[in-house]
This record gives C-alpha cells, sequence and structure tokens, in this order.
C-alpha cells in the first residue's frame, strides 16, 4: 500500500522504535553473553525488534492470539511441510516459511523467556539484516504475509485455511431505476479497508459503505443492458459472505493534493468492542450469532505518516497470562453510582434551554430512531413551541452546522436526508425499521456511544470483568504488560491510535481444555524442542548467576599494617599487603570468616572482618561485619571490594578510629625554604635566588582538629596556618597569567577548635605552615588575614629562539640555534621581550640596521604571522611557556594586517609573499600593494580567496569594501589572479571538453593551446571532471564570460570561440551536448536552446563540460539519456556502453524503460532484466518490472517512476541489462565493482581508525546539527515463495 511508508524520522521515534525491547533492568555478565531473561509477571513472550520489525511483532502476536490459526498451522506435519533440517539439500521440497512460523509460535507458547528472536523466520521470507531496519505498512504485511503462507502451503492439507479463517466476499449491485434489471459482481476480501476521513467510527464507514446508495443521474447515467440505453440507477454494496475472523483496516494516511504531502488522520474515530454486521449484509434471516462479531485484537500506530512505531493490544482468549491490575492504576473512587442510577442519568432528558438535549430527545422518540432533516424543524417546534431561529439561532447558527458540529451525537445518513443518532444507526431498508433490526449495540453504555462515554467514563471500567475470563494485554515488541479493556477508548484518536481491528464471531466458543493450557495441539516434536530450549536455558542462567555473583576481594592482612598520619599504611613496600580472594556473594559473612581461617592457618584470637577503602592517604576502615548470618550481597560486599583482616581492637597497639568522620585527609604541607633539598614550589634556584616553598604531603584524620594538626606538625602555637586565597587582590594572578604573588588566608584562632571535615579541606589542598620570623622577609606580607607570597617562578617565561634564515628550506649544514628563556609576565609588553631576548643572545652587532620581529612555529615548522610588539604578552594572546622565533622582518602594528599572496596559483608551503597593509585599506589598493610588491603592471588582475579546503575560490567582487569590513583576518592568504572581474550580471564559466572514445582518433588538435598563458595559469588549479560512458578523460578548454539573459544557443556559440576549440568540427551548435558540472561529476545536460542561462539556474563558478555529437540532439525538458550495457552472456562483464535516449513524458514506469530497450536491441520486453549502476557504492538495484502500490478504490495499479524514488534515474546514468533467454546469470556485480567495494571498506576502516586515534587525543565528536534528517528511498515488501506446485 504505501510501501516504505515508516521511514523514522524524528530522534523520539526511534528510540522508541529501535530499542523499545531493552526496557528490563539486568545485570551486565562478566563472562560471556547473558543468557535470555525469563517471562515477567504477565507469563507471556514479547518479540525482539530487528531495528524496524515492529510492524511484523504486531501481526505475529495478532496471529498467535488467533487460536485457529495456530491450530490449523500446527496441524501440518513433517510429511507435508518437510524439515528444516533438508532444506539444503537439492530437489528436497521443504515449506520453510510455515516451518520456521510453526517454531516461532512454539517457542512464544512454552520457552521460558521474555522475547523471541524472528531473525530465522524473516531470513526464510528471503530478507537480508537491512531489511530488519526498514519500516513497512503493517496492513501490506498482512496481505503479503498471507499470499505467502497460500503459496507455501499448495499441495497440503492447509493450503486452505487462510481462506476458511479470513475470507469473505462482497457483492456490488446496479438496479436500473426503469427496468429494474439488477446487474451483480461479486468481489472477494481477506480484509476491509474502511474510510476513515470525514467519519467518526467504524459504524459510520460500514454505513457509508454497505447501507448508502450511490445514484447515476444527470450527467452521469449508467447504460442499462436490458434497456440498451443509459439511464438512471443506483449502485450498492453488500457484504454477502462473512469470514469467522473479520480484519478492518482504517486508512489513516492520506495525501494533501494542495500541499503535495501525506498527512495522519488523527481525528476521533470511534470503533465498538462487539458488533452486529446484520445491517450490512445481503441475506439477513441467519441467527443474530452468525452476524455478531467480537474485538480481540488493535493493532496501534504512534508517530507519524514518515515515521513511528506499532504495538497491539491483545485479548488473551484461551487465558493464558496471568493478569494483573495496571500499575499506574487509577485511584478508587470514594463514591460510585448504582447501574440503575447510571441509566437514569443516560435517559435523554428534556432541557429546553439545550438544543443538544433537546434534538436527542426528539430523535430519540422516533421509531426508526431517525428523522428526516427538512421535518426536524417543524418536529421542534412541536416539541418546545418555538422555531429553531427564533431560540437558538443566534447563538448556535443554523440548524445545518449545528448537527454538524455535533457529529459524535448525530450522524447524517441517506446523502444528508436523515439525522440518526450516533448509537442507533438506521436499517437497511426502504423505512427503516423499529429497533429489534438496529446494528447490534444494544447495550446504551458500550464504547460505540461517545456521549455516554464523554458524560460517564467509568462506565467501562466497572462493567468489564477483572478476575475472571479473558483480559487484555499490551505487546509492544519484548514488552508484555496488562491493560483494563477501558484503555482501548485511548486509542480512538490522537498520534497514537487505531490502526487494524481484528474480529471474531461470538459464535465461535473455546473448548475447556484449551483454556491456561498452552501446549493445547502443539506438536510433540516441537513441546520437546521447547523443553530442550527451557532445559538449556535454565543451565545458562545457573551458570551465569554462579559467574555473576562471584566477587573480586581484596584482603589486607592486619600485621602487614600500621597506623600513620591517621591511615594505615604497609609497613614496606617490598611486602605485599593484600592477598585476592574470589568468592559467591550469595554465601553469608560467617561462610567468608571460615574460608579466611582456613587459609591462614597462623591466625590466632578473634577475627574481625572490616570494609575499607583505599583513600590518597592511606587505607581506612569504615564498618565492620558483625552479622555472620547475612549474605556478602546484603551485607554491601561487592567485587573488588577491600576487607582489612584484624582482631577488632588495634593494629600494632594503636587503636583504629572507623568510620566516615575519621575518614583521612591528604594536605599539601607548604613551608618557607631557603635553598635546602626536597620538592619546592619556586625558584631557590632562579637567576637572582631568593626563597622558595617547600612541599610534602601528610595525612590527617578528618574528624582531627586544625590545633591538633599544627601539634603534629610540632608548630609551635604561635606560627600561623594558612590557606590558599582564590579571591585575591587584581594584582595576584596565577603563574599562566604571568604574575608573581599568591595570596593566602589566615585562619583565625577560632579555627583552630574546628576540625578538617567542617573546614572543607578536602584530598589535595595546600596548608601554609609560618613562623613568626619568617614574615621578616621580603617574600612574606601580611595583610589582615591575607599573607602575600612573592616568589620569583620557573614557569613565568617565554622562550626565544634564533638562527640562521634560511629561504625555501634547502639542504645545507645545519648551524647550531640559539634559544634564551627570557623571564616575563602577562604585562609584560613583546617589544621589551625582543629587546631583552637580543641583549642575553648578544646579537646587537650581528642583526644591526635590521628588523626583526617575533613569530610562531606550529608543528609543522611553518613560521606563523608576526605578533604585535605594540601589545602586552597577554593582549597578543602569547602563553607563557611557549617558544617565539626571532625572524627578519617587521611586525605590524595594531592597525595593520599581516597577510601572505601568491600570484596565479594557489599557495605551495614557502612560496607565498608577506605584506602589512592597514585593515582600513580598501581591495583596490591592496591588489596595487601586491602588485608593487611582485614587479607587476595592468589593470587586467583580482583577488581571489582560498576556500576550506585550500583551494583558489570566489573572487572578491567588492573592490571598494575595506579588509576589515570583509572580515579578513590576520594570516589569510589571497591569490592574485589574472582577469578582469565580471560586470554585475555576467558570468564567468569554467569549460571542459570531453570527446567520444569511438572518434577520438578522428580529431587532431592541440589540447594544450594557450591563450597569453591564461589557460595553463588556471588549469593547475582544478581537478578533471569524472565522466563515465563513452567519453574519455576531459580537458580543459578555458573559460567564457557571458550574460546570464544569454541563451543556450549563445552559450554554445561562445565557447565554440575558445582557442582550444578551434580545431574541432561542429556543424552547428545541436551538434554539441553541454553538461552542467557538480562536484566533478556530470550532473545533467541543459536542455532548451531559447531558455537563458538564469532560468537554467547557472551561477558564476558553475563547471560546463562540452561532447562533440555524430548526429543533431534536441532533448525534450523529460527525455533522459541513459548509457545502456548489454551483459556478456555466461560472464561477469558488459559490451561497450551505447547511449539511448529515453522518452518518460508520457510514461516512466519500468515497463516503458523495458519496451524502449526492447525496441532498440529487437528483443522481447519480457526476457530483458535491467539494473541501474550506483557508481559511487559499486553496486547494482535491480530495476523490477511489478509494482505494489495500489490505489485506495482499487481502480487499477499505479504506476511506479523511475524518475522519482528509489531510483531516481537522470542524464548519464547507467543501466545493465541481462538477456535471460540466453544469459542465466541473473548477477550484475562485475569484477571491478569487487574491486571497487573492496576499496571502499578499505577507506572505512581507515577512517574509522583515524577516527579512534582522533578521540583518543581529546577530539570532541561533530555535534548534531539542526538540519532535518534525509529520508532513505522507500523500498516495497516482498516475502520470497519457493514453487511447491
Amino acid at each position: 500500500m504505501f510501501g516504505n511508508l515508516f521511514e523514522e524520522e524524528e530522534e523520539e521515534e526511534e528510540e522508541e522504535e529501535g530499542f523499545s525491547s531493552a526496557s528490563s533492568k539486568v545485570r551486565v555478565a562478566k563472562g560471556g553473553d547473558e543468557p535470555p531473561p525469563p517471562r515477567g509477571r504477565s507469563n507471556l513472550c514479547g518479540l525482539k525488534n530487528q531495528g524496524g520489525t515492529c510492524y511484523l511483532n504486531s501481526l505475529l502476536q495478532t496471529l498467535l492470539f488467533t487460536p485457529e490459526f495456530r491450530e490449523a498451522l500446527f496441524s501440518l506435519g513433517a510429511a507435508e511441510l518437510g524439515c528444516l533440517e533438508h532444506k539444503e539439500n537439492p530437489g528436497a521440497k521443504v515449506r520453510v516459511i510455515p516451518l520456521e512460523l510453526q517454531k516461532l509460535f512454539a517457542s512464544l507458547l512454552l520457552v521460558d523467556e521474555q522475547s523471541a528472536s524472528t531473525a530465522n523466520l524473516t531470513s526464510s521470507f528471503g530478507w537480508n539484516s537491512s531489511e530488519g531496519t526498514n519500516q513497512h505498512d503493517v496492513q501490506e504485511l498482512n496481505r503479503i504475509l498471507f499470499s505467502a503462507l497460500d503459496h507455501s502451503l499448495v499441495g497440503t492439507t492447509g493450503s486452505t485455511f487462510i481462506h476458511q479463517l479470513y475470507h469473505g466476499t462482497i457483492v456490488n449491485s446496479i438496479v436500473c431505476k426503469d427496468c429494474g434489471n439488477v446487474s451483480q459482481r461479486q468481489e472477494d476480501f481477506l480484509d476491509l479497508t474502511v474510510c476513515v476521513c470525514g467519519v467518526s467510527s467504524l459504524e459510520e464507514a460500514l454505513w457509508n459503505m454497505f447501507v448508502e446508495e450511490e445514484l447515476f443521474q444527470g450527467n452521469n447515467l449508467y447504460r442499462c443492458a436490458q434497456c440498451d440505453r443509459l439511464v438512471t440507477a443506483a449502485k450498492s454494496a453488500k457484504l454477502k459472505k462473512l469470514p469467522p475472523f473479520m480484519t478492518m483496516s482504517l486508512l489513516r494516511f492520506s495525501f494533501d493534493f494542495a500541499k503535495c504531502e501525506r498527512y495522519k488522520e488523527t481525528g476521533r474515530y470511534s470503533f465498538p468492542l462487539s458488533i452486529n454486521l446484520q445491517p450490512f449484509c445481503e441475506e439477513t434471516d441467519a441467527e443474530d450469532s452468525d452476524y455478531s462479531y467480537e474485538l480481540f485484537s488493535v493493532i496501534i500506530h504512534k508517530g507519524g505518516c514518515y515515521g513511528g512505531h506499532y504495538h497491539v493490544y491483545i485479548r488473551d482468549v484461551d487465558q493464558l497470562g496471568k493478569w494483573e491490575p495496571p500499575e499506574e492504576e487509577r485511584k478508587p473512587k470514594t463514591q460510585k453510582k448504582s447501574r440503575d442510577e447510571v441509566e437514569q442519568m443516560c435517559e435523554p432528558k428534556l432541557q429546553e434551554d439545550d438544543p443538544l438535549s433537546v434534538i436527542t430527545a426528539i430523535i430519540a422518540q422516533e421509531p426508526s430512531k431517525s428523522v428526516l432533516t427538512d421535518q426536524l424543524g417543524q418536529k421542534l417546534m412541536d416539541k418546545i413551541g418555538s422555531s429553531w431561529s427564533k431560540k437558538f439561532r443566534k447563538h448556535y447558527g443554523p440548524i445545518g452546522k449545528f448537527l454538524q458540529s455535533h457529529n459524535d451525537a448525530f450522524m447524517l445518513v441517506s446523502n444528508g436526508t436523515r439525522v440518526a443518532l450516533k448509537a442507533n444507526p438506521p436499517s437497511s431498508t426502504t423505512e427503516p425499521p423499529g429497533p429489534a433490526k438496529q446494528a447490534a449495540n444494544p447495550d446504551p453504555l458500550t464504547p460505540s456511544d461517545p456521549a455516554a462515554d464523554e458524560q460517564h467514563p467509568d462506565l467501562h471500567q466497572k462493567s468489564e470483568p477483572e478476575q475472571t475470563g479473558s483480559h487484555w494485554f499490551d505487546l509492544n515488541d519484548s514488552m508484555v504488560t496488562s491493560i483494563r479493556e477501558s484503555d482501548i477508548e485511548k486509542q480512538f484518536q490522537g498520534k497514537e491510535s487505531a490502526y487494524m481491528l481484528f474480529y471474531r464471531k461470538t459464535r465461535l466458543q473455546r473448548p475447556s481444555e484449551a483454556l491456561h493450557n498452552p501446549q493445547y495441539r502443539i506438536p510433540l516434536n516441537l513441546i520437546q524442542m521447547a523443553q530442550e530450549q527451557n532445559i538449556q536455558m535454565q543451565k545458562m542462567r545457573e551458570e551465569f548467576e554462579a559467574t555473576n555473583n562471584t566477587v573480586e576481594l581484596r584482603l589486607h592482612l592486619a600485621p602487614s599494617y600500621g597506623l600513620e598520619g591517621g591511615a594505615l599504611q604497609p609497613l614496606s613496600k617490598e611486602i605485599v599487603g593484600s592477598t585476592t580472594l574470589s568468592f559467591d556473594r550469595r554465601k553469608t559473612v560467617g561462610d567468608l570468616r571460615l574460608t579466611i581461617y582456613q587459609k591462614q592457618e597462623l591466625w590466632e584470637g578473634d577475627m574481625a572482618l572490616s570494609l575499607a577503602k583505599s583513600l590518597p592517604a592511606g587505607l581506612h576502615l569504615y564498618n565492620t561485619l558483625t552479622d555472620d548470618s547475612v549474605s556478602l550481597y546484603s551485607a554491601g560486599v561487592c567485587t573488588n571490594s577491600d576487607l582489612f583482616v584484624w582482631n577488632g581492637r588495634e593494629v600494632r597497639g594503636a587503636t583504629l578510629l572507623i568510620g566516615d568522620e575519621w575518614e583521612p585527609v591528604l594536605l599539601n604541607v607548604v613551608r618557607p625554604s631557603l635553598g635546602e633539598d626536597g620538592d619546592q614550589e619556586g625558584g631557590g634556584c632562579f637567576e637572582n635566588g631568593g626563597p622558595g616553598l617547600k612541599r610534602e604531603a601528610r595525612g590527617f584524620a578528618g574528624a582531627a582538629t586544625l590545633g591538633e594538626v599544627r601539634k603534629a606538625l610540632g608548630e609551635p602555637e604561635e606560627s600561623l596556618l594558612c590557606q590558599k586565597h582564590t579571591g585575591g587582590p587584581r594584582g595576584e594572578q596565577g603563574p599562566e597569567e604571568g604574575g608573581g604573588a599568591s595570596g593566602w588566608r589566615v585562619f583565625p584562632p577560632d579555627d583552630m577548635q574546628r576540625t578538617l571535615k567542617e573546614l572543607s579541606l578536602k584530598d589535595g589542598d595546600a596548608l601554609l605552615v609560618l613562623e613568626p620570623q619568617s614574615l621578616d622577609s621580603s617574600s612574606f606580607a601580611r595583610n589582615g588575614d591575607v599573607v602575600t607570597v612573592t616568589t620569583p617562578s620557573d614557569c613565568r617565561w617565554l622562550q626565544v629562539e634564533f638562527g640562521p634564515h634560511v629561504d625555501g628550506g634547502g639542504d645545507g649544514e645545519k648551524e647550531e640555534r640559539w634559544k634564551i628563556k627570557v623571564p616575563a609576565s602577562g604585562n609584560m609588553l613583546l617589544c621589551e621581550v625582543k629587546q631583552r631576548a637580543i641583549e642575553e643572545l648578544q646579537l646587537q652587532e650581528k642583526i644591526s640596521g635590521a628588523q626583526y620581529c617575533l613569530r610562531h612555529v606550529d608543528c609543522t615548522g611553518k613560521l606563523l604571522p608576526p605578533v604585535c610588539e605594540e601589545l602586552s604578552v597577554r593582549d597578543a594572546g602569547v602563553r607563557l611557556m611557549t617558544t617565539l622565533t626571532l625572524c627578519p622582518g617587521n611586525a605590524p602594528k595594531a592597525s595593520q594586517l599581516f597577510l601572505h599572496f601568491s600570484v596565479g596559483t594557489a599557495p605551495s608551503a614557502g612560496t607565498e609573499t608577506d605584506i602589512i597593509v592597514e585593515k582600513t585599506s580598501t581591495v583596490k589598493e591592496c591588489l596595487k600593494t601586491m602588485l608593487d610588491v611582485v614587479g607587476l603592471e595592468g589593470t587586467c588582475w583580482h583577488l581571489r580567496r582560498l576556500d576550506w579546503c585550500e583551494e583558489v575560490g570566489e573572487p572578491i567582487v567588492d573592490e571598494d569594501a575595506s579588509l576589515s569590513e570583509l572580515k579578513i583576518n590576520n594570516g589569510e592568504t589571497l591569490v592574485v589572479t589574472k582577469g578582469q572581474l565580471p560586470p554585475m550580471g555576467f558570468l564567468k564559466l569554467s569549460v571542459w571538453l570531453c570527446l567520444d572514445r569511438r572518434n577520438n582518433s578522428e580529431v587532431s588538435m592541440d589540447l594544450n593551446h594557450t591563450d597569453d598563458g591564461h589557460t595553463q595559469v588556471e588549469a593547475a588549479d582544478e581537478s578533471p571532471p569524472l565522466c563515465a560512458g563513452n567519453m574519455a578523460e576531459p580537458r580543459r578548454a578555458g573559460q567564457v564570460e557571458i550574460s546570464d539573459e544569454a541563451n543556450l544557443e549563445d552559450l554554445k556559440a561562445q565557447v565554440l570561440t575558445l582557442p582550444a576549440l578551434q580545431d574541432v568540427c561542429v556543424p552547428t551548435t545541436a551538434f554539441m551536448r553541454v553538461w552542467q558540472l557538480e562536484g566533478r561529476r556530470l550532473a545533467r545536460i541543459l536542455r532548451g536552446g531559447q531558455l537563458t542561462l538564469k532560468k537554467l539556474k547557472l551561477s558564476s563558478g558553475t563547471g560546463l563540460c562540452v561532447q562533440r555529437l555524430l548526429k543533431e540532439e534536441d532533448l525534450g525538458p523529460k527525455d533522459v539519456m541513459l548509457n545502456v550495457k548489454m551483459g556478456v552472456p555466461g560472464e561477469r562483464c558488459f559490451y561497450p556502453p551505447e547511449e539511448l535516449v529515453w522518452d518518460a513524458s508520457r510514461d516512466s514506469s519500468p515497463r516503458s524503460l523495458r519496451t524502449c530497450l526492447a525496441a532498440h536491441f529487437c528483443l522481447s520486453p519480457d526476457s530483458l532484466l535491467l539494473a541501474k549502476h550506483q557508481p559511487d557504492r559499486h553496486t547494482w538495484e535491480e530495476i523490477s518490472n511489478w509494482s505494489q502500490q495500489v490505489s485506495k478504490k482499487k481502480k487499477k495499479r499505479k504506476a511506479e517512476s523511475l524518475l522519482g524514488p528509489p531510483f531516481h534515474l537522470k542524464d548519464g546514468d547507467t543501466v545493465g541489462i541481462k538477456n535471460l533467454l540466453i544469459d542465466n546469470k541473473r548477477e550484475f556485480l562485475t569484477v571491478e565493482d569487487e574491486q571497487g567495494q573492496q576499496r571502499l571498506r578499505e577507506q572505512v576502516e581507515q577512517h574509522r581508525k583515524g577516527g579512534q586515534a582522533a578521540g583518543s587525543e581529546g577530539v570532541e565528536p561533530q555535534k548534531k546539527t539542526g538540519l532535518s534528517k534525509p529520508r532513505k528511498p522507500e523500498v516495497a515488501l516482498s516475502i520470497n515463495v519457493g514453487v511447491f506446485r
């Protein structure tokens, strides 16, 4: 129907479609794959989603819960179907699809797993792995699957079971109004397609289909066979044969011809839980049970017309599942009305001020439950004594609009001549009968009455069975949840709404032995298979549980540790203090204690086990395991846990303090250092000497006070303890900012009684300890509660490098380069850095009289633009601890730009010229300066910028704009190009020349012809386009400059004036074909000789490729030029390609192309097999002659257009042809294609490895842009079936 309609486009829908099966939270297995989890609380099995098979899962679950379908399938044995083990044997007739369906159904019923896989079933369909990710329409699948089963079961006793269960017939009648002659035609169906657009319920849609008559009158008369003339007639349809199972397909997807786009009908569309089809049948004299149906499955679609997800609501007829109230159960209401009170409320009450109540009462009192619309006004006046216009028109408008706006209560029937209540549609007779023959839903409180639903939403919940009988479940791929019957009403409308309805006849009763018995009528071999799978899975689960519950414990023995700095430390680095023990966490603490006792034979006395943790300060204990009866899992012991084994009191005579409050903190204790050895912060060894800071890592208990820390450090009480101050004054910068001072906050005396935890000190924090005499030093200054420490730092420098300047990087002898570290800060000017480096390197005499500047060097050794020496280190963006190179040249000022430029072509490394210009200079002034530098004259020059791939890009058109206005940045490269800028409205087009390989020898010309060097200069910066078919590799012909108002004939004439084409013999422009290039590929042929270049959408810089023809050519707008290749019989190659012009103006279907090719090669169209070549992927896409798209009115099949998806045939495409009369090989792939695919795989692998390498270096992946994801081409759904006739 819709082909690959449901292609996901929204990320939210992708998640629910692709990952709906991963709902349950499970542990990750340590070794190997995790076994499938057992069934959930519902005791029903779901189906795994292969990526886009939710439509298949929903239909398979519906068929599984159709007991008559699955029992008919199970009744077929191996004698008729064969065995799956023999399917590979030549000549064996194994009916794979029904066998795989039997296995899947048996697994769903008997195997104890949360969800089963459909991979084997889809493999039997002939689907590859990519088919599992394509979404399709479930209505289309229903028909194709039934067709595949019919073909698979030919010649078996089950060949007609689909027909017996689902087949029905419709009789279409046309009655002549003159002679009464009746012309009838029967139509078979497996499912009924009912309209959604313009109707509000299933009953109304069926009424319009099978009760309403279509009149042929006026200009639309019917030719009666008996009268032999055009007459007035009435056309109608009736259900003649009703199947046991009625499938209703709702047409929720429509096409808006005004907007030319698909859309989904999301309006309210109700359907009953039970329905009587007697009013819609031709024969109505049978028992009511023959017409009564009850709903048992609703397939639901959530999403839009281009993407979404399917799931299904199913009634468990055989009561195989375990129903429980839904988790989101509504709170019970405190007051519930009795059924009598509800019925009284539902009776029509006359409220004269409410037009809805008045009209409802009028219609309800009529025997036929309907009123003629032209009599409704009179009946209204008789009822209330006033007309509609006087009483209601002012507030409610005309009565006709009022009825249409309340379509939830009323419906117009008989072409709008009658109005009836929604729950009481009239019967099919000429004069509507009484209530006894109404379309059955006798209970006015069922969901088929929308008015009752809105007024009393709690009635369904009250009336439905809750503890006995069959219940409803929501099967959403691998998830199965219980729902209430009232939840079905939520699927009447909205983005998530019903899509297919499945009804079963009410008289189909299930035998008592089938209830609660999943093995009912399942073959013995499938039961044994399921039992073996259950035994195997149970064994896997036990092994998995044993593996998954084994934890690795690190045991730390007390004799190997001592207490130091508030934490346990190993006594010696040579002695390993811990051992590893593997243990089952389901065992108890007592079992673990006993195991450790057995391993530690020399242990004496009590044994305590405490959970520990390795911290930066050392090992710390948290809690002791005292209850030997609890499991390790309950005790909080997990894998890689640390356990400390001790006596529970002390370690080496020291009492241990355990718990979170005593967790140790590792602090960096900082003290002044006057050149002593140790880890120093600051430069005791700096050029001018001076004090530094010495660091020492010490651990302390977190509950220790600051005073106790000072005492443990051996400091006197008058010593100051300071913490690093983060909010210092403006002049205190860190090392990277170039400052030389740091601030420390002094702890006040009150803080000496506070603990480290209370002071928020954590691991790695610095604690400065100062004795009073230290403040006398010039390095320490106290201002209130802040101590400023000024120390020269080794990280506040810039390295300046100087060496001989070599142009072009010659191979001469390398001389030694001189380097010096210059002390610098963020506020220091770069000119001072340069001057100090020159003095330190003693270069005054060597560079006397020459200008030098400072430049960075990138990782490839390329010199970057000079830094502005008028700025400070910070303002110029120069980072400290980096290297600057002292190079010859001037440094730009703050108002200037340093630019590179080259003449003619994109510059290579070291070939560009440098220039310094003002930012306010115009492009014309900048160009003149560049020409003066290189000694060129003339006005036929312009500037171009480089594009993102470092190639010559578009010209700079606005020559009067300043460089700053054009956002030309410092260090940018410009290209001086020869030629005048094209005036406004003119195009400059690059022209290439392609010759036919077959006629290449006939043409003798100089393709290296130049026009003052112009062609040679510009040919170097463009790569030749890629040509296919009979054309040789193209050559550059030059450029043309032409108005965009010129037509295609003018363009061809001007192209022929190029010097490179002077020797090419072209009688007229009709012998020339012009291609437009896109991305170095031939994109389209320009056609329409009188069309202007503007209408052809050509822009300046567009590439054109001209081709000489042997005959005149005048392509129409729908003509397609194809390269066709006939396959060599029995070989994996093709004959040389030929050009073929295919006229697709009238018919662009595969049949039209097949006919055109057959006429060209003088072959039969039915003997040709076609495929389109995909050169980018080196694959062939077979062009089928069969289309599945069927119009909704079933008039005719829609022709598939090859100009649209999925083939998109265009000029220059290659079409391969196989003649099946003499060639048995249907494969189009050649050896060259396989080699190309191998190259693509290697490129992908290299790209993947490159991406991983980039990721390891910290490169962030590219973020999602706001662009919408392109949709895949729609693919037709098909199931491959063998031949069994």
